[in-house]
């Protein structure tokens, strides 16, 4: 199990499986999704909807079936600064088994849809929280 310094719980709802009755696997993404809008929130300082990034990629590994009423834990964090892009790792686990690990890399973007920059202040906020 990977250690991160930022952690979120999510509880499974029944609307997350699918007909094989374990979580489906496109609510990874979701889950995902959610823990890196907190971490936003949290370490980057400004709220996500504020923040011009586009996600441009995404990959997911799935290790174990994940269940309904289970509660899911998810590991996120920045491991690469780009000048334009941060990279993101997680981790899901249930208990302390993981059932999915995961990346993503976000680029910042002007109001045409164009990379720039990432912010100075997301910068320094990103880099003091993980000590990159």
């Amino acid at each position: 199990m990977t250690e991160f310094d930022y952690e979120t719980e999510i509880d499974v709802r029944f609307r997350d499986l699918d007909s094989m009755g374990h979580v489906n696997n496109a609510v990874y993404a979701t889950f995902l999704e959610h823990a890196r809008t907190l971490y936003m929130d949290d370490v980057f300082g400004d709220r996500p909807e504020e923040i011009n990034v586009a996600l441009v990629n995404l990959e997911i590994d799935f290790r174990r079936q994940v269940r309904f009423r289970e509660t899911v834990t998810v590991g996120v964090g920045v491991t690469e600064l780009g000048d334009s892009s941060a990279t993101m790792a997680y981790e899901v686990t249930t208990g302390d088994e993981p059932a999915a690990t995961g990346e993503t890399v976000l680029v910042a973007i002007d109001d045409e849809g164009n990379s720039r920059p990432l912010p100075d202040a997301i910068r320094e906020h990103v880099v003091e929280f993980e000590g990159l």
